[in-house]
Formats: C-alpha cells, structure tokens, sequence
C-alpha cells in the first residue's frame, strides 16, 4: 500500500535532519531504474528533495555524478545540508530553493533530472511548471524520470491508492494522484517521449521521458 502520509515524517535532530520512511522502504528500487537511464557524467537535477535522503543514497549510488538537490521549503533545504554533512558527500551541491511554479530556476547545464513524489502532493500548476523548465534545461536525449502513485485507463487503481487518494484530498482538494495518460500529454506538449513505464514497489511507477531533438 502506498504510504498514507505524503510528505516528511515530524522528526528531526538538533542539527535538523527529517527522516521520511519511504525513502528507506524505495530507494533500492529508484536506483535499480536509474543505472539504466543517467548518463556516464553530468550535473543530476532533483526536484522536491525533501528530507535530502534520496540525494545522499544516489550520491553513493553514483559516485561519478554530481547531484544538484532543491526544494521550496527551507526547512528541507536545511535537512539536505544536514544530511549532506552527516554522509561527507563531496558530488552533492549545497540545496537550491526551487519552486516548480516559479518562472525559472537558477540552474544550467543539467544532464537529468529527477522528481520523486512530488506530482501528487502539489497542485497540477505544479507538474505544468516542472515539465516545462525541464524542457528548456534539458537537451535532446536527456532523461527525465519521476516516481510515484499514478491513476491508468487499464490497470485497476491498487484500494491502498484509493485511499491515498482520498487521504491527499482531504488535506488539499488541489492534490491527487494523476493520470499517466495526462503526463504523457504534458510531456509532448514539453518534447519529451516516454521511454518506459517501470512497476516499483508499494503501487508506485516509475516514468521515464526523453527530450526529444
């Protein structure tokens, strides 16, 4: 079952390092999919970073990479920089403040970008905002990959996303799991493709898009 709480789990240590329990429970996973599609060299761009536990796992996962992690809240830009600091990680970037509905983000040269379960708990003005910065940062052939719970015509939605679904409406009529059918059209709307759709652990997907020349 898809995890009833969305976001950061309330605990953190005096030098503000949060802990969310889904990274531990996906991170082998996302990995798994990521050797496939990041490229041999490059600045990795994630979005909606969180608690900084996926940048610093990848950051060990691929040492040959350098990881760029942000987030809007500064209260995960603090977590970041504390776990940061705690693993010694010396190929992850101070975190950026990046909002996905801001008219641009200060950051160039981007090789890929990730974005983990971050769709469902925003606004959709957020996924348009992040498709199409992505667009523009991205050139042809880079990847794109996001991970989540996501709603498909064919498959029969899992009850534990039912009621995640109905657990995010709650907090936010503005939240909700969305349709792989409208990410694949905001993606062409941005020039990007779907490359592949992966089944993960716990009813999530991984979606993969490519920057199209």
């Amino acid at each position: 079952m898809t995890d009833s709480k969305p976001w950061i789990v309330a605990e953190s240590t005096p030098d503000e390092q949060k802990h969310a329990p889904a990274t531990l429970r996906n991170r082998d996973a996302i990995v798994a999919v990521l050797r496939d599609i990041l490229p041999e060299r490059g600045l990795i761009l994630e979005i909606a970073s969180g608690t900084g536990e996926h940048a610093v796992y990848f950051g060990r996962a691929f040492p040959q990479l350098t990881f760029q992690p942000s987030d809007p809240d500064p209260a995960c830009c603090q977590s970041i920089t504390a776990w940061t600091e705690r693993e010694g990680s010396s190929n992850i970037l101070p975190p950026l403040q990046l909002d996905a509905q801001a008219p641009q983000w200060d950051v160039q040269n981007v090789a890929a970008i990730l974005c983990i379960n971050m769709v469902h708990i925003s606004p959709w003005e957020s996924s348009i905002g992040l498709f199409d910065k992505a667009g523009k940062l991205l050139a042809p052939g880079a990847p794109f990959y996001l991970y989540g719970p996501y709603l498909r015509d064919d498959i029969e939605t899992a009850p534990g996303n039912l009621a995640f679904e109905r657990s995010l409406k709650s907090r936010n009529l503005r939240w909700g799991l969305r349709d792989v059918a409208d990410m694949d059209a905001l993606a062409a709307r941005n020039g990007f493709t779907r490359e592949s759709l992966v089944e993960m652990p716990a009813n999530n997907i991984s979606l993969v898009y490519r920057k199209q020349g």
